[in-house]
């Protein structure tokens, strides 16, 4: 947590004047929110930016997919997992930020000053291979929701999809893109409500939500791993850390020493903001579980193979406007993700390279950049057509998350525990010992999920 009040490193580096900007409306700008408006809520609202958009992200069309597979199969078994997993995600988030923020660069770009090229590559090549598989599955979902609208195969929506996508990346300011990701979130809400019109018995929803269930088979460990791989996803991890470049350089912060360290405050809002936007995440998967094991595993429709039947679930407060309801939420979350999946993957390999990197640089200025958004839509979309089930899509690449993301952790660990990166701004106890329990949590589900593979469990 927050320490000294100076800038970290950067304290002994002159520091001129920076040029005051226009903010952004809706996203991070501290300055504005410190000084400019005395009223303490309405000064919280204006620091929402870069985490509550990776905590709307977060519950992206694999996750809807992961909880709604979850609860359709095991009704109320996984609820626990919510409640434990909000602080150890909030934790990992915030301290993606803080290196962001501290270190004025991506975590990509803290690896390559920091760390030889044989950890910076392979950590770099994991990210790329998970966020271009679950590009490749939110865009097989979006696909999948315009289905449910009009009938019009999916496949034949999916290049539609890809290239609307990239071209809102390209041809977007991050103006409009951080707006648009903010607000995409609220259709999620309606899980909410169909979890509450469903109406569980309230005494086994407590019990499942406050005592774990444990098993150690293979079923349960992937969807355990599976799990915990949507909600601690990679690409979180250095879209987190990269979107606190950005806010910096709205603020007229170009040069990388102006951008070095934090202050006290800046660090509380940051906080705020990741807890505020990971809660949100936390109780939209606590209400998708609830609402699937409500109505599809009680009603006994425990598989769940496409995106109609999993709009089901949303019956007791939709209607017959429950495949609306839901393909409203699976467009807006797959249009917030997708660009985030690929977008991380363009920060990390171009910061990993040296190369020019960011959503406002304009594409002759960026090439590399908006190319490598290019291919990994283009790769992730051609995965569609390898015949795989869109539901199993979303669900296997949240196991694939679960599997890739713990030595993504211990790096991220040992680079926030540094004090020659962080100055005085290593983690506290607290925050230790949240991100470490993150980094063995994981871990350990997916040595039990490769040990039951490797049983035959």
């Amino acid at each position: 947590m927050p320490g000294r009040s100076t800038r970290g490193s950067a304290r002994a580096q002159p520091r001129p004047r920076i040029p005051h900007q226009e903010p952004l409306e809706g996203t991070a700008v501290l300055q504005l929110a410190q000084h400019g408006e005395s009223n303490r809520f309405k000064r919280l609202l204006k620091v929402l930016g870069p985490g509550l958009i990776t905590g709307a992200s977060d519950d992206d069309p694999s996750g809807i997919g992961t909880y709604s597979v979850t609860g359709a199969q095991f009704g109320y078994a996984f609820l626990w997992t919510a409640p434990w997993c909000f602080p150890l995600m909030a934790s990992v988030q915030y301290i993606c930020a803080k290196v962001g923020m501290v270190c004025g660069r991506g975590l990509a770009g803290v690896l390559r000053h920091h760390y030889p090229r044989s950890v910076l590559y392979p950590a770099v090549l994991l990210l790329v291979v998970a966020n271009t598989i679950n590009a490749g599955a939110d865009i097989g979902a979006v696909a999948a929701a315009i289905n449910l609208m009009v009938p019009i195969p999916i496949l034949w929506m999916i290049v539609p999809v890809a290239v609307g996508i990239v071209v809102l990346q390209i041809w977007g300011t991050y103006r409009l893109i951080a707006g648009t990701f903010k607000w995409l979130c609220i259709a999620l809400f309606a899980y909410i409500g169909a979890g509450i019109l469903a109406r569980p018995d309230p005494g086994e929803v407590l019990l499942a939500t406050l005592i774990p269930s444990l098993h150690f088979d293979a079923g349960f460990a992937t969807t355990l791993v599976a799990i915990l791989g949507t909600t601690i996803s990679p690409y979180l991890f250095f879209w987190q850390a990269s979107q606190e470049v950005e806010e910096e350089i709205q603020l007229g912060r170009h040069s990388l020493w102006s951008r070095v360290g934090a202050t006290d405050r800046e660090l509380k809002y940051r906080a705020w903001d990741v807890n505020i936007g990971m809660a949100i995440a936390i109780v939209v998967m606590y209400f998708i579980m609830l609402a699937t094991g409500a109505t599809l595993h009680k009603a006994g429709q425990t598989n769940i193979q496409s995106a109609a039947d999993a709009a089901l679930a949303l019956r007791p407060l939709a209607g017959d406007l429950a495949g609306l309801l839901l393909a409203v939420g699976l467009i807006g979350t797959g249009v917030l993700a997708v660009p985030i999946l690929t977008g991380s993957a363009a920060y990390a390999i171009c910061e990993s390279m040296g190369w020019r990197y960011g959503l406002d640089e304009k594409p002759a200025r960026a090439k590399q950049f908006y190319a490598v958004i290019l291919a990994a839509t283009l790769v992730g979309m051609s995965i569609n057509f390898l015949g795989i089930n869109p539901i199993d899509a979303l669900f296997y690449t949240a196991v694939i998350n679960g599997l890739l993301a713990p030595p993504l952790l211990v790096l991220i660990m040992l680079i926030s525990n540094d004090p020659k990166i962080m100055g005085a701004r290593t983690n506290n106890h607290w925050i230790n010992l949240a991100g470490w329990a993150a980094t063995a949590v994981m871990s350990a589900a997916a040595i039990v999920l490769v040990g039951s593979w490797a049983t035959g469990r």
